[in-house]
């Protein structure tokens, strides 16, 4: 830790890798931004910073069942929007564990949890509607508390984003009370979700996402009077976008919140995303999905919230005045399972019963992943893995693995979700015996899966087997070695930019983005194991 007083500045994505919906609050001298994390779990992310440019992950709240269990739940479905907002001496969560995506209905419970402390046990939820998802809670000056979500429409005849509702919620009774009002239809760009609301000098501010999560995504900013509304749209209507601005490093600009320093300057949130290219149109694709960046913005004469450069287009860097530099320690680069827990960087897919998937105690200087059911499965994937930050990286990592059976694999995977996968792997071939082959899987919604050495197979002699994916843009090789010196390709190049929301089943189908981990599957169900020694991750600055 150190602290200076030289003006910082935060280098955009702050968040990098897969956080999007990013919602921020400030206590004291400490902010918090939480994100959403779909079919991961433990659900929603929270990072702690001192100074809006150094973070660290300290929480995932949504650590046990009965705040959350999404086994079964679809791609791209479970945690959506969290907000997080603080109020007498109390952190208040709001999200929704969204059950189905696809088609006219969508099935969106949205709940609410608390804690005096961020790392701290959250209470149990507390259901609050499913007439839409995003909600947010705004503590009014007058004590009263009010949850706003969107609201879907499932009508053929309707855009499905039906406008935003506001209702009081009591504190003492634990649920919503009263009537409903649709305070908000949006502005003409449509699609209007992610409200949050704020009070300043009389007015009630309302900032909604709008313009879908794609390329034509912005920030929102009407305010009222009257909490009800009618609610006016500013002049420049969308404060924060990138959809007029093709060329922005950082695109897809919308969905966030907006927080006042303790020394009074205004910073906005948002999630972003980097292509691997803004020219090439083939690879208009964002492997690491939706990031959050942060935005020093103002009020201006009139009231109206607008960027410091008087420009809606996202910064790639934003200086920060007035907070002292506040560092944490870096993030190891290896991680060996000789603890008690995994790193805090691994998550896995849908279920809190971790016991039937991985263990750290039955092996003491490995993760021992149980052989479950098939790569992509929406109940018991042994699969762990952490989110790529860097456009290019490397990943590495040390398998002991002895399968005697073709419905036996383990290996090293780059996921991004169960349509879309390149699959390192060690299975059992009763030709050729343990051999090492790659599957993928580039987004047929059939959940087809090519095998591109599957006439080649690669014999292997050894029980160890040490796994590696180099990824430079949108190009992925995989090498296996024996003994950690001579590494040996496998297969050709593949495409990367298969890993990403605008592939595939196409743009805005997925919300998630690419992680890299260990995985395991046993299709006989004998749950044969694999045990991995240890992970690396290396940002490959290229």
């Amino acid at each position: 830790m150190s602290t200076n007083n030289q003006k910082n500045i935060a280098i955009n994505p702050i968040l990098p890798g897969f956080n999007p919906d990013p919602s921020i609050c400030r206590v004291g001298d400490d902010y918090y931004i939480a994100t959403s994390t779909f079919e991961w779990y433990p659900g929603v992310q929270i990072h702690h910073s001192k100074d809006l440019v150094n973070w660290r992950l300290v929480a995932r709240p949504l650590n046990r069942p009965d705040l959350l269990d999404m086994t079964g739940c679809p791609d791209s479905c479970g945690v959506w929007a969290p907000c997080l907002t603080w109020d007498n001496g109390k952190f208040y969560l709001i999200y929704t564990d969204v059950k189905r995506f696809d088609g006219n209905f969508k099935d969106t419970h949205n709940y609410l949890t608390t804690c005096e402390t961020i790392d701290g046990e959250w209470s149990e939820r507390v259901y609050l509607n499913s007439s839409g998802f995003d909600p947010s809670l705004f503590h009014d000056d007058d004590g009263k508390k009010y949850i706003l979500n969107m609201v879907w429409d499932h009508r053929a005849d309707r855009t499905f984003f039906g406008g935003i509702l506001l209702q009081e919620y009591c504190t003492k009774q634990k649920k919503l009370i009263g009537p409903i009002h649709n305070v908000f239809p949006g502005s003409e760009l449509g699609f209007t979700e992610g409200p949050h609301l704020y009070k300043l000098d009389g007015y009630y501010y309302l900032l909604t996402a709008e313009g879908g999560t794609g390329y034509n995504h912005a920030m929102t900013m009407a305010r009222s009077k009257n909490i009800l509304g009618p609610y006016e749209l500013g002049p420049q209507k969308h404060f924060i976008t990138a959809k007029d601005s093709p060329s922005s490093t950082l695109q897809r600009a919308g969905h966030g919140d907006i927080v006042q320093a303790k020394n009074g300057d205004w910073y906005a949130v948002h999630l972003c995303s980097r292509p691997l290219s803004l020219v090439d149109e083939a690879l208009r694709r964002s492997p690491m999905g939706r990031e959050t960046a942060l935005e020093k913005i103002t009020r201006n004469n009139d009231g109206w919230f607008e960027s410091v450069t008087g420009s809606p287009a996202p910064q790639a860097q934003v200086a920060i005045d007035g907070l002292p530099e506040y560092t944490w320690p870096k993030d190891k680069i290896r991680h060996y399972f000789n603890t008690d827990a995994l790193p805090q960087c691994f998550q896995w897919l849908r279920t809190p019963y971790t016991e039937n998937l991985f263990s750290l105690s039955e092996n003491k200087q490995a993760l021992r992943l149980f052989g479950r059911e098939s790569i992509g499965s929406l109940y018991a994937s042994s699969l762990v893995a952490r989110r790529q930050e860097h456009i290019s990286f490397q990943a590495t990592t040390a398998m002991e693995y002895k399968p005697d059976n073709f419905q036996k694999m383990a290996g090293l995977v780059c996921y991004y979700n169960s349509h879309k996968f390149h699959y390192l792997f060690i299975s059992h071939d009763s030709e050729v015996g343990v051999y090492i082959g790659v599957m993928s899987c580039n987004g047929d919604q059939s959940l087809n899966v090519c095998f591109p050495l599957d006439k080649n197979k690669i014999a292997i002699a050894s029980s160890k087997v040490y796994l590696r994916a180099i990824v430079v843009r949108n190009s992925l090789e995989f090498y296996y070695s024996t003994d950690e010196k001579i590494w040996k390709r496998v297969g050709e190049k593949l495409d990367y930019s298969v890993l990403s929301d605008e592939a595939g089943k196409g743009e805005g189908a997925n919300f998630t983005g690419t992680f890299v981990g260990m995985c395991c599957q046993d299709l006989t169900g004998q749950a044969t194991y694999a045990d991995f020694e240890y992970f690396e991750y290396v940002n490959n600055k290229i």
